[in-house]
């Protein structure tokens, strides 16, 4: 694929087409956001009790099927998961208006319709994590990345900016339609990528059990993999914990307005969009690895300004700074899902990225718990200098593991003109720095496996 023009890969017409489902889907997505708890709470008229039970249904599929997911979707064709979750995802949201209209809708009902959007959603993102290299080559990993996070970040903004006027307008119940028009639309654009996957093989006798242990095993025994993982965990329990009370404090210690709220929100999504346009550009200029704990250190820090603000123009000082950790993060989250992807044979894409995302998301009704209680003993203030502290110290992991150092993604490529014999003893160097003494990919696959993983990362 050309990178002559700045388009890059936006001129491959597969990869165009999924940058405009992701577009559509995640629009829809972020509609779903701001529109199914309007509906529980103005049409239902639910209490704090059942709108945090319809929050909590709305993750709780990463619990549920986190881990077996990996497993399925890598006994699939990616491609055909990521369309029929969607499809599936689109008739389940156009229950909720059809219901309304009918007068049939219940909070059981949107119970229901979060848990199992909930459990689709979790099918459908390990699939486009794993159908991503196949796509676009692993060589082409971080600007895919980038370019898919930019249209994230372009939606994460835009979204509720619709979806505010159209609640307004037609309500929140009629309002899921268009959710519902944009997951279907993005399922059919998706069926019409030409690129076709093989069908994964799989032994006669699947075991889901032996599938999950093995992706678990593979992910817990590279160090690089490993210490993104547990970056991750805590980056994200701390700032849960910092999420759960930042309002309160802008709200409670502030005296900020609603509206001032949303530019301060609206000011983190713009963080996010910048660094998505940055990714790929600084990751070159300070490597792929060191970019994961650098992006971290630099930014996370800045998060105590919020703490030290009070009422006047500190608190849009501060604001900068949540702005540069949205930022920060986008940053590290492309270079460090490409280095996820690169690292994975193709046979485990689809159980390293479930196992990510059990961990990532997991700790998310923990981190909301341990905030509620912090806030309750140590008030917002605190709670928040807490989680500050805490997503600083998620640098260390990926700090003291060979990121610290990798300026390149793991990737092989021919021979060239050096000996074959220089070739495999440099792969065999870098796969120990990688994996650790006396493991590698292939290895963990299995012996009689080693052909099909392509016995290393990058075939």
């Amino acid at each position: 694929m050309s990178k002559s023009s700045r388009l890059g890969l936006l001129r491959d017409r597969d990869f165009g087409r999924l940058f405009a489902a992701t577009a559509l889907g995640q629009l829809g997505d972020r509609i779903i956001f701001l529109a199914l708890p309007l509906v529980a709470i103005a049409a239902l008229h639910a209490d704090e009790f059942q709108v945090g039970l319809l929050a909590a249904m709305t993750t709780a599929g990463s619990l549920l099927v986190g881990l077996p997911a990996g497993a399925w979707v890598d006994r699939m064709r990616k491609r055909s998961v990521m369309i029929s979750t969607d499809l599936v995802r689109a008739l389940v949201l156009l229950t909720i208006p059809v219901a309304w209209w009918a007068g049939l809708l219940a909070i059981w009902w949107l119970y229901t319709v979060a848990l199992v959007h909930g459990v689709l959603t979790v099918f459908f993102d390990v699939a486009y994590v794993s159908y991503l290299p196949h796509l676009v080559g692993r060589r082409n990993l971080v600007e895919g990345n980038s370019k898919l996070s930019v249209i994230r970040s372009v939606t994460s903004i835009s979204g509720p900016t619709v979806a505010g006027p159209l609640v307004g307008l037609v309500g929140a119940p009629a309002t899921l339609l268009a959710s519902s028009v944009g997951m279907a639309m993005s399922g059919l654009l998706a069926s019409t990528i030409h690129k076709r996957e093989q069908k994964p093989k799989s032994s006669e006798r699947p075991q889901l059990g032996r599938e999950i242990k093995d992706g678990l095993k593979f992910v817990l025994k590279s160090p690089v993999l490993r210490a993104i993982l547990l970056g991750d965990a805590i980056f994200n329990l701390f700032l849960v914990m910092y999420q759960t009370m930042l309002l309160v404090f802008l709200e409670r210690e502030t005296g900020l307005q609603s509206f001032g709220i949303g530019l301060i929100l609206s000011g983190m999504g713009c963080g996010a969009l910048l660094g998505a346009l940055l990714a790929t550009t600084v990751a070159k200029r300070f490597g792929h690895g060191p970019v994961i704990w650098l992006a971290s250190l630099v930014t996370c820090p800045l998060t105590v300004l919020m703490p030290l603000a009070r009422t006047g123009w500190s608190v849009y000082v501060a604001a900068i700074g949540l702005a540069a950790l949205s930022l920060g993060g986008v940053v590290r989250v492309v270079a460090q899902s490409s280095f996820q992807q690169a690292l994975t044979p193709d046979r485990l894409l689809g159980r390293m990225s479930a196992t990510a995302r059990f961990v990532a998301w997991g700790g998310i009704p923990l981190g909301g718990l341990l905030g509620g209680a912090s806030g309750s003993v140590l008030g917002a203030t605190g709670t928040l200098w807490i989680g500050a502290a805490g997503m600083t110290l998620s640098v260390l992991p990926n700090l003291l593991s060979p990121l610290r150092t990798m300026r390149t993604l793991p990737t092989e490529g021919p021979p060239s003109s050096r000996t074959e014999a220089s070739h495999v003893a440099d792969n065999q160097t870098r796969m120990r720095d990688l994996w650790g003494e006396g493991s590698s990919p292939a290895h963990e696959v299995g012996a009689a496996e080693r052909d099909d993983a392509g016995g290393s990362v990058g075939r």
